[in-house]
Parts: C-alpha cells; sequence; structure tokens
C-alpha cells in the first residue's frame, strides 16, 4: 500500500478573513483529522506572524508545521526562526522554474537561479528542520534544467521536493507521465519525498493528484475550501472508495473529517463585524490535564504559552508564586490559569479610569451604553448603540480610544453566592498579535466586563508606549 501525506494549504492562502485565535484552531482541527503537513503564510511582519507560527507550533502534536522562507539567506533565518518551536517543523523554499516566471519574479537567468537554489538549501539544511524545495511551475520548465536543480537541492540536503503545476495545463494522464519521467531520470528522488500540487484551472486537480501518487508521489498539496486546489473530502473519497484498485491509504481520521472540515468552512467564510468587539466565542480548553502540585515552573511555563501569552521571565515568576500558593489546595484547570494571568502578569499604571457609565436596555429597544473614562485629567467619553448591553459598552471604549483589538475570549463567572453576589469577567484581547489578560470583579456584572476590558486595554497602552 502506497501511502500519501496530505499538506494542507487553508491558512497559507485563505485566512486572510480569520482571527488570530480561529487560525490556531484550524490548525489544531487539522491535526486532529491526520494532516501531516499544515503550510503557514509567508512572514510579512516578523513579529505578528513569528508569534502566530510560534502560537500553532505549541498548540499542534503531529502534523509538521511548514514555513516559506523568502529568497535570501535573512529569508531562511527568519523562517527557522519561526518555526524552531514546533516538534515537526519545515522550511520551504519555493523558487520558480520557468524561464519566464525566473524573469519575472527572480530577476535572474537559469544559471544564476539554479547557484542560488543550491546555497539557499545548504543554508537551510544547516537548521534542525525538514527542507523543501518548491519548484514553482515546474511542468512549464526545462526538463533537463529541473532535473538538475533536483539533484543539487538533493545533495544539499533536501527532504521533501514538490512539483507545482502552477499554470493549471496538466490532465491526469500527462500528470502521471510527468512524474513517472521525473523519477526515472532523477534516481536520487527515490531518497526523498516527492510532492505535488495541482491546480485546478481545468477542474480536475482531485483526478491529477490520484494519477501522480499512483505514478509514485508521496505527497499533494491540498486545501479544505479553496476551489484552487484538490479538496480533503475529494482525494480523501477516491482512496476511501478505491483502497483496493489504487492501493493507497493516507492518516486522515474519516470519522471526524466531515464534521472537523465543516467547522473550518465556517470559519474560514465568517465575515467579521465591523462595529462590534466580539467576534469569537467562549474559548476551548479542550481536554487538557490539570496542573498539579508536581509541576515546576517549566511545566506551567509551558502551559502559559499553549494558552497564547508570551510573558517575559519576570511575569511568568509571578504567575507560577500565584500557582503555587492554589494548587497546595487543590489542581489548577487551564481555564484557572488564565485568570492567574489576567490577575498576576503585567500589573501595570492605569492609563484610562473608568468614571461612570449608563447602560440602557430592553427587549423593545437596542442596547445603548454612555461610557466616561479619565486619563490624566482628560475626560472622555462616549455613547453607543450596540447588539447587547456588553457589546455596546466595549464598542464604546473602542471609540473613546480610537482603536479596535481583537476579543480573543471572553467570559463570565459567579465568584460568591446570594443576593449581593460578586461576578467576575475575563477579557483577552489582542493587539500586533499578543495576548493580554484583563480580569474585573463587582456585584454589576457589566461593570466586572467593563473593569476587565479597562485592565486588559492598560497593558496594551503600557506596552506600546
Amino acid at each position: 500500500m502506497k501511502k500519501v501525506v496530505f499538506a494542507d494549504v487553508t491558512l497559507k492562502y485563505a485566512a486572510g478573513e480569520m482571527s488570530f485565535r480561529e487560525k490556531i484552531e484550524v490548525a489544531k482541527n487539522l491535526d486532529r483529522i491526520g494532516i501531516g503537513v499544515i503550510e503557514m503564510p509567508q512572514i510579512q511582519d516578523t513579529r505578528i506572524d513569528t508569534l502566530l507560527i510560534k502560537s500553532i507550533a505549541g498548540s499542534v502534536e503531529h502534523a509538521v508545521i511548514s514555513v516559506p522562507a523568502a529568497l535570501s539567506e535573512a529569508g531562511i533565518e527568519e523562517a527557522w526562526n519561526a518555526v524552531k518551536e514546533a516538534k515537526n517543523r519545515r522550511i520551504s523554499i519555493c523558487v520558480p522554474m520557468s524561464p519566464v516566471r525566473m524573469e519575472y519574479i527572480c530577476k535572474k537567468k537559469a544559471p544564476i537561479v539554479r547557484e542560488m537554489v543550491k546555497v539557499l538549501t545548504e543554508k537551510a539544511a544547516a537548521y534542525d528542520a525538514q527542507i523543501e524545495f518548491v519548484a514553482d511551475d515546474a511542468t512549464r520548465s526545462e526538463f533537463p534544467f529541473l532535473c538538475d536543480v533536483i539533484r543539487d537541492v538533493i545533495a544539499a540536503g533536501a527532504d521533501v521536493v514538490t512539483v507545482q503545476d502552477t499554470a493549471g495545463i496538466m490532465m491526469p494522464r500527462e500528470m502521471s507521465a510527468f512524474v513517472a519521467k521525473l523519477k526515472a531520470e532523477v534516481p536520487e528522488l527515490s531518497g526523498v519525498t516527492l510532492g505535488v500540487q495541482c491546480s485546478n484551472q481545468l477542474s480536475m486537480s482531485c483526478a491529477c493528484a490520484v494519477e501522480a501518487i499512483q505514478a509514485g508521489a508521496q505527497e499533494i498539496k491540498c486545501a479544505v475550501d479553496d476551489q484552487d486546489y484538490p479538496l480533503i473530502e475529494a482525494v480523501q473519497s477516491v482512496i476511501r472508495a478505491r483502497t483496493a484498485d489504487l492501493a493507497i491509504v493516507s492518516d486522515i481520521d474519516v470519522t471526524q473529517m466531515n464534521r472537523t472540515l465543516s467547522q473550518i468552512k465556517w470559519m474560514s467564510q465568517q465575515k467579521k463585524s465591523k462595529t462590534s468587539p466580539f467576534e469569537n466565542g467562549v474559548r476551548d480548553y479542550g481536554d487538557e490535564p490539570n496542573l498539579n502540585v508536581q509541576d515546576d515552573v517549566a511545566t506551567v511555563s509551558a502551559a502559559i504559552r499553549k494558552l497564547g501569552y508570551d510573558l517575559s521571565d519576570d511575569d511568568t515568576m509571578h504567575v507560577y508564586e500565584a500557582f503555587r500558593n492554589i494548587v497546595d489546595k487543590k489542581e489548577v484547570s487551564l481555564k484557572e490559569l488564565d485568570a492567574i494571568v489576567a490577575n498576576n502578569a503585567m500589573q501595570v499604571p492605569a492609563t484610562y479610569h473608568m468614571e461612570s457609565y449608563v447602560v440602557n436596555t430592553g427587549n423593545q429597544m437596542g442596547s445603548t451604553a454612555h461610557v466616561r473614562l479619565r486619563k490624566d485629567d482628560t475626560r472622555l467619553e462616549s455613547v453607543v448603540v450596540g447588539d447587547g448591553p456588553i457589546d455596546a459598552a466595549f464598542l464604546a471604549i473602542e471609540q473613546i480610544v480610537g482603536q479596535h483589538y481583537e476579543l480573543d475570549d471572553f467570559q463570565i463567572q459567579s465568584v460568591t453566592e446570594g443576593h449581593e453576589a460578586m461576578g467576575a469577567a475575563m477579557i483577552r484581547l489582542r493587539a500586533q498579535g499578543k495576548l493580554y489578560a484583563g480580569r474585573g470583579i463587582s456585584t454589576d456584572i457589566i461593570g466586572a466586563c467593563i473593569r476587565a476590558y479597562l485592565n486588559a486595554l492598560n497593558k496594551i497602552v503600557f506596552e506600546e508606549g
């Protein structure tokens, strides 16, 4: 039986409408159903994109995290720094192979491109990661040149060689013949993984991918809901229906596949509200085991990173000390650790202080919030209509500070009982990719929410100067 690995490109190309947390959830779901490789977009903003990759790396257990590198030695190093914390990591080097794209993208002739590819592969191979060479527009390249480059990259340390039908010109039989010819001309491919990326320009990407596997390819680029690539469901359906005839298997968990992929499609297709701070649901803490008295600072620090925080050493120690005060009496869940972070990490002087708020709501009227804050000696206020009292209050604060932050998580719980019960709110805001947690307590739950939001907001303002 031939085993095929699915390399998913959903986050690489189709994550524009997703929030930071949704991208992490997509990666976790892809890992859960058995996707072998999760491809990330090329790094544009070093801080934000690196933080996203590191957050995903901490959430994924089995899949390889693949980061494309810019075509320079600095680009290779940047990709490595982003992915090095992943359990299974890959640096991908994509270079055009057809004459027209070499001229257009690289502004270089074939001999110079060949030497560049060799140097970059050798640079990447010095790191402890899988190295993938992607031959962009391979099906329109000069075949002898393509073979020479592939021999070079394998000799330089490449572990995976992927050929792309970028133009989408291949019929299924032609794709099969192309892969077979490549394996015959470059025997060195037997020692590495051969991958293919089939375009759906002719609505035949699934058929081309299956034919390529039959001819000897071991990895295929696919997507959840991108019509330019073979869809995971389509390829897996063919494999499942014709396993005996095709002699192909995969690690995809078909019992979870349809439900999980539907959830990912929903997240990728959702349009974000332009007027509401609420963009996500309540955080799913999963089935992670609780922390106990045996756990040291390294274990707690790893759990903090799994929650998505990027804390300084001092803040990590503050959280650990608070954790030790609690864990002697009981085990601590990730949800409780989240609250400990909100209470103890990055305690800063407040820039914005709440003076007053008035919220009107009812079943026959829209919710309005009048929020008044103080910054130094300046009084700032806003009146906003929202979808519910808390939505209106948060939106009023956003209008006052003139900035929208991604609301990563929002939770409310009771901390005391009885008629005068105290309510606690926990807010996680994300700015420039980094998480900031705030907590507020009050007998008025709306007041607790506003205090929690301001607590997180003040941390952002302090760090941004």
